[in-house]
């Protein structure tokens, strides 16, 4: 996979992240800048939910994305 399949992947992966809390930010996703941990501490942030339950849901999301 090649870096403009990734950023195009990546970007797919962060609509679904948004459609999931739609309260977060294009910004607040941007800066995230491919790293999941960023955004799964920005949801922990703004929503308050518990690490586990973030990491739980993110890898639900990135399962059924890869499907």
């Amino acid at each position: 996979m090649n870096r403009d399949q990734a950023e195009g992947r990546w970007r797919e992966f962060t609509a679904k992240v948004k459609q999931e809390w739609g309260d977060l930010t294009d910004d607040e996703v941007l800066q995230a800048e491919g790293n999941i941990d960023a955004i799964a501490a920005k949801i922990q942030q703004k929503y308050g939910d518990s690490k586990q339950s973030v990491a739980k849901k993110l890898n639900q999301l990135m399962e059924n994305f890869e499907k």
